[in-house]
C-alpha cells in the first residue's frame, strides 16, 4: 500500500502528575460507573435514566450506526459488483432512403438484450485498503464519542444533583435561620413595648428577618430551575425529586498516590482524537493512490435476439471480458495539491491530538490541586463556623443583659448565615471537583481503596 503506515506519535509526558507522592499505582483501581461511588440511589437513578434517554446519547448512537453502515460501504469494494441489465426496443427502417435496406430484410425488427455485467477494480496500491482503514478508525472513533458524550453527560447530572442538594441544604439552613430570626424579632419586640429596646432595634431586626426571608425564597426558586435541568437531562420533564441533605453524601475514594499519567490513555476524547488522526494518516495514501494507474476488470454475459424465446438459447449467447488502465497525464497539479492538502489535514489531526493529551492533563492536574484544597478549606470553614454560632450567642447574651447595643447581634447573624452558606457551597464544590477529577481520567476509584490512599502531597 502506497502511503504512510500509521504510527503512534510519541507525546512526553511526566510519568506522574505535579505533586504527587512518587509510589506505584495500577490503573485497575479505575472503575466505568464511578457514580456509584457516591453511594446515593437516587443519583444512580438519575445517571442512568440519562445514559439510556438522553438525546445527545441517542445522536451519538445513531453515529456509530452511521459509521458502521459507512465501513460495510467501503468493505463491499473489494467484491466484483455483478448487475442484471435489460432492454426491449421494436424499430423500422426506412426504405426511401439513399441505401435502403438490402431486399428481403425486415423493415420492422425487434430487439431483445438480457446481459449479466460486472465491474472489479484491482487494489494494486492499496487504495481501497487504505480507504477500508480509514472508514474503520472512523467507525472506532464514533464508539468512543459515545463513551465521551456518556461521561460529559454522567459527570453533568452528578454536578447538577449536587447542586440540588446543595441548595436542598441551604433552603433547610435558611429555615432555620428564618426561625431563630423570628424568635429574635419577637424578643427585641417585647422588649421595645416594656421600654427597653428602641425603635432602632425593632426596625433591625425585622428587616434582619426579612432579609432571611428573600433569601430562602430566592433559593426555592433556584432549586426549581436545577430540578427543571435534570427533567430535561433525564427526558423526565415532569421529574421531582425530593429533598435531600448534601451531608449524607460521602466524599468518594480518593486518588492513589503516584497516579501515573498513562491513564490518560483510557480517556475517551484522546481516543477519539488518535482514530480521527489514524483515520487522516490512511486518507494520504488514498490521495497518493489517485496519483498512480486505476486498473479495473470489466464483463458481461447475456444474450441478444429479436424474440424472447431465442433470447436465451446458445446461438443468442453474448459475452464480453476486459481489462482497463486510467492513467493520470496532465492535470496541471491538481492530484499533487489534493495530496498535499490531505498531509496538511493530517498535521492538523495531530496537532489536535497532542493538544488534547496536553490539555487532559492539565486538567487531571487541576482537578487534584482542587480536590485537596477543597478538603483543607471544609476543616477552616466549620471552624469558622462554629467561631460564628458561639459569637452569636454571646452577642444575644450581652444583648439582653444590655451591655451591647443589637447591632452586635446583627452582624453575629450575618456572620453565621455567610459561614453556614459557604461550608455548604464548599463541600458541593468538593463533589464537583470530585467529579471533575474522575471524568478528568474516565473513571473513578474502587471503594476498597478508600482505606489505603491518602491526598496528593502538593
Amino acid at each position: 500500500m502506497v502511503g504512510p503506515n500509521y504510527q503512534r506519535p510519541a507525546v512526553e509526558l511526566p510519568a506522574r502528575y505535579p505533586g504527587s507522592v512518587d509510589a506505584a499505582a495500577a490503573a485497575d483501581v479505575v472503575v466505568e460507573r464511578w457514580w456509584t461511588l457516591f453511594n446515593d440511589p437516587t443519583l444512580n437513578a438519575l445517571v442512568e435514566a440519562a445514559l439510556t434517554d438522553n438525546f445527545d446519547v441517542q445522536k451519538a448512537v445513531a453515529r456509530i450506526e452511521e459509521t458502521n453502515a459507512n465501513l460495510r460501504a467501503v468493505d463491499a469494494a473489494f467484491l466484483p459488483e455483478i448487475d442484471l441489465g435489460a432492454s426491449a426496443s421494436r424499430s423500422r427502417a426506412s426504405s426511401a432512403v439513399a441505401s435502403p435496406p438490402a431486399p428481403g430484410t425486415l423493415s420492422i425488427r425487434n430487439d431483445l438484450r438480457l446481459a449479466v455485467s460486472s465491474t472489479f477494480e484491482l487494489d494494486f496500491w492499496g487504495r481501497l485498503r487504505r480507504l477500508a482503514e480509514a472508514a474503520r478508525a472512523q467507525a472506532l472513533g464514533s464508539q468512543y464519542a459515545k463513551d465521551v458524550v456518556t461521561l460529559s453527560l454522567a459527570g453533568l447530572v452528578a454536578q447538577t444533583y449536587f447542586s440540588l442538594r446543595s441548595l436542598d441544604a441551604q433552603i433547610a439552613n435558611t429555615r432555620s435561620t428564618l426561625v431563630t430570626r423570628d424568635d429574635a424579632f419577637s424578643l427585641v419586640k417585647r422588649r421595645a413595648d416594656a421600654g427597653y429596646a428602641s425603635d432602632l432595634d425593632l426596625r433591625q431586626a425585622e428587616g434582619s428577618r426579612a432579609d432571611i426571608s428573600v433569601q430562602l425564597k430566592e433559593l426555592v426558586r433556584q432549586r426549581a430551575l436545577v430540578e427543571h435541568q435534570l427533567g430535561v437531562l433525564t427526558d423526565r420533564l415532569d421529574l421531582a425529586v425530593s429533598s435531600g441533605s448534601l451531608s449524607l453524601l460521602p466524599q468518594p475514594p480518593l486518588p492513589p498516590p503516584g497516579l501515573p499519567s498513562t491513564l490518560l490513555e483510557r480517556r475517551p476524547d484522546i481516543r477519539v482524537a488518535e482514530q480521527q488522526l489514524v483515520a487522516e494518516n490512511a486518507l494520504v495514501g488514498v490521495a497518493v493512490a489517485a496519483q498512480l494507474p486505476t486498473i479495473s476488470l470489466t464483463g458481461n454475459f447475456g444474450g441478444q435476439s429479436s424474440t424472447l424465446a431465442a433470447l436465451v438459447t446458445g446461438p443468442a449467447r453474448i459475452w464480453s471480458i476486459g481489462v482497463g488502465l486510467t492513467a493520470p497525464i496532465f492535470d496541471a497539479g491538481k492530484l499533487e495539491a489534493l495530496a498535499d492538502a490531505e498531509r496538511a489535514r493530517y498535521k492538523q489531526a495531530l496537532a489536535t491530538y497532542q493538544q488534547t493529551i496536553s490539555i487532559s492533563f492539565r486538567e487531571v492536574a487541576d482537578a487534584l490541586t482542587n480536590v485537596e484544597q477543597l478538603a483543607s478549606t471544609e476543616t477552616d470553614l466549620q471552624v469558622s463556623v462554629n467561631a460564628a454560632r458561639e459569637t452569636l450567642r454571646l452577642a444575644n447574651r450581652r444583648y439582653e443583659a444590655g451591655y451591647s447595643g443589637y447591632l452586635e447581634v446583627l452582624d453575629a447573624q450575618r456572620s453565621l448565615n455567610i459561614g453556614e452558606l459557604l461550608l455548604i457551597r464548599n463541600r458541593q464544590a468538593l463533589l464537583a471537583a470530585d467529579v471533575d477529577l474522575m471524568k478528568a481520567l474516565g473513571g473513578g476509584w474502587r471503594a476498597e481503596q478508600q482505606a489505603a490512599v491518602t491526598l496528593p502531597v502538593q
